[in-house]
């Protein structure tokens, strides 16, 4: 055992059995991962004391020295752990992305703040609310805002002395009724403030709470005659019930909430938030995390629960979320809904987190079409583990009617992408009967000894539109017979004759991939387009032959009529020979009538 190990080893014999977070370093001395735990023991001692696969065994093979720290609890442990990530960014801990380049709605920490958009969150005491998924989203709210309160929007530095000693000068805001002048003193320091509070609880989305105070204001100038006072207040009402009405609105009864929820598609995580305030949706956030190692769809979901809870103003004391958190979060109730307006919420909100991976797709193959099919490829190498790129992807597919007719078909995928020009057919011309082992052989063969004759670059990866029979038969041609070395996987079709797996390997494994991930759907589009066009060129070929065949001169059997008797009866002379009852049991009586009596009238 080397003296590494050993360190390591003296290290976990000690570990108590506690919460907290353990740190990694590499031999370098380099941080290179941060986790939590409920059990420090059970689960650093778990990385070392059984096989681990992928990025965490290379994870565990850098491990030189680690350290830890215990804490009081599961939702410390959480904390701790966001802080360090942020704090010392280890290689092998995801990151979220930076929301400094959302906008936030500031009020600044002035004598008479400010309320204002900003990308910049600083640590100066001023009130930030966000991040805000849109500027068009902020600006919405900060025009209302406008609307409905006087305040400065200057950035004169106003102190309460300046503005007793008449330092200031009204600004135009004044004359065009969008400031209350707090510069001269026209309103004061204790009415302005009022505003703010107002404003604040607008921006959290408690928007029902301050129509409650506008209209007990609205009633008491009424209630005084003071009818100007009362319209005024009454406008600012109109504003404000309108602009909640426009809100996203779930249920009456879902007073404060925050929602959780996500898609995974094996490459990547995608997270929405959504704020309920009052039965309105009041905010809505969605963002992607990459995996580093094998993280668990519960861990990258505690990851972000974390972080956001910590961005985001005044955190609910009710998070909801689909599946079942494995930590206790301090003073907060987890549900996890299985029906009712809670259910239907959680669903509103992962549609939104698919909305927003849909979007981001398109934008990623629209801005750089070659950067996105390089990643999708990256990872199917990296799924099958091999070593070198798949920029060159052919595929094959055989076709035949009853053994009659038999061709096959290849389709050729240059960097994810149809190369139309590399698309083969072939005639079977060495098999009898309907055997796709053998048919797959022969063109296989062909194929491929012609690439190596002509000194042509042979493809990265060859799959078979089949299962592992399809596989070993590709494989004897390739390895055995011509020697050369082409990575070979075979995609197989359930009952319902879609794609269902992906094998690889000899002997051949299912590789674990997710049905919405963008490698399996660039898989599907593979094994559709092989079987479009192997079917394509059977059906030519098919009709080629009837129309050189007795059946053609039959007036009123067409092409599908000669496909059904075909396939039950195998041979022009098996239909000539069968009784009226057997060809009507087939195509019915009107088209059995015609068949037969063509072929026992004598002309």
């Amino acid at each position: 055992m080397s003296e590494v190990q050993e360190i390591v080893k003296s290290k976990l014999a000690a570990l108590p059995n506690k919460p907290g977070v353990y740190r990694y370093f590499d031999k370098k001395g380099e941080l290179i991962y941060v986790g939590k735990a409920k059990n420090l023991k059970r689960r650093v001692s778990s990385y070392f004391n059984k096989e681990q696969v992928g990025k965490t065994r290379v994870l565990v093979s850098k491990i030189a020295d680690l350290e830890y720290s215990i804490v009081d609890s599961e939702s410390e442990a959480l904390l701790l752990e966001n802080t360090m990530i942020k704090q010392y960014k280890p290689r092998y801990n995801i990151m979220l992305k930076d929301d400094k380049t959302y906008p936030w709605i500031c009020i600044k920490k002035e004598a008479f703040p400010r309320v204002f958009l900003t990308r910049r969150k600083l640590n100066d005491g001023s009130e930030y609310f966000g991040p805000y998924p849109s500027v068009r989203t902020a600006h919405i709210l900060l025009d209302l805002l406008g609307q409905v309160y006087k305040i400065r929007s200057c950035r004169t530095p106003l102190t309460e002395a300046g503005v007793e000693k008449g330092k200031y000068k009204v600004c135009l805001d004044f004359h065009i009724h969008k400031c209350n002048a707090p510069c001269e003193g026209r309103i004061s320091k204790e009415e302005y403030n009022a505003m703010i509070a107002e404003i604040r609880e607008i921006i959290r989305g408690n928007v029902q709470s301050v129509l409650r105070g506008l209209k007990a204001q609205m009633m008491d100038y009424a209630s005084r005659l003071e009818f100007e006072e009362a319209q005024y207040v009454k406008e600012k009402y109109d504003l404000l019930e309108n602009y909640q009405s426009r809100s996203t609105v779930v249920s009456s009864t879902i007073h404060n909430v925050e929602v959780f929820s996500y898609v995974d598609d094996g490459e990547a995580f995608y997270v929405n938030f959504m704020k309920v305030v009052d039965g309105a949706v009041v905010q809505s956030h969605s963002f992607e995390m990459k995996r580093k190692l094998e993280e668990t769809p519960d861990e990258l979901l505690l990851l972000a629960i974390t972080e956001l809870r910590q961005q985001f103003d005044h955190p609910a004391n009710e998070i909801i979320v689909p599946i079942k958190l494995d930590y206790a979060l301090d003073e907060v109730t987890v549900t996890v809904p299985l029906r009712g307006d809670k259910q239907k919420l959680l669903d509103l909100s992962r549609r939104n987190a698919m909305q927003y991976r849909i979007d981001l797709e398109k934008q990623r193959s629209l801005v750089d079409p070659e950067r996105h099919q390089k990643r999708v490829l990256n990872s199917l190498k990296e799924a099958l583990q091999l070593e070198v790129l798949p920029e060159v992807i052919e595929c094959f597919d055989n076709s035949n009617f009853q053994g009659d007719y038999a061709v096959a078909g290849m389709v050729q995928f240059v960097n994810g992408k149809p190369n139309k020009a590399g698309y083969r057919h072939f005639n079977i011309k060495t098999v009898e009967g309907p055997d796709d082992y053998a048919s797959m052989k022969e063109v296989v063969r062909r194929r491929y000894s012609r690439l190596i004759e002509e000194g042509k670059p042979l493809p990265n990866l060859i799959i078979t539109d089949g299962g592992k029979g399809q596989m070993e038969v590709v494989r004897q041609v390739v390895e055995d017979e011509l020697q050369v070395n082409i990575p070979i996987a075979g995609l197989a079709k359930d009952d319902r004759h879609r794609t269902n797996e992906l094998l690889f390997g000899f002997p051949p494994r299912v590789v674990g991939l997710k049905p919405n991930s963008e490698v399996f759907r660039l898989l599907a589009h593979i094994q559709d387009e092989v079987h479009r066009f192997a079917i394509t060129f059977h059906r030519k070929k098919f009709e080629r032959g009837f129309m050189h065949s007795e059946l053609a001169e039959i007036k009123g059997v067409g092409k599908k009529t000669a496909e059904k008797l075909l396939l039950e009866l195998k041979s022009v002379k098996g239909i000539k020979e069968a009784s009226l009852e057997r060809l009507a049991e087939i195509v019915g009586p009107a088209k059995a009538q015609v068949v037969f009596g063509y072929f026992n009238t004598e002309k």
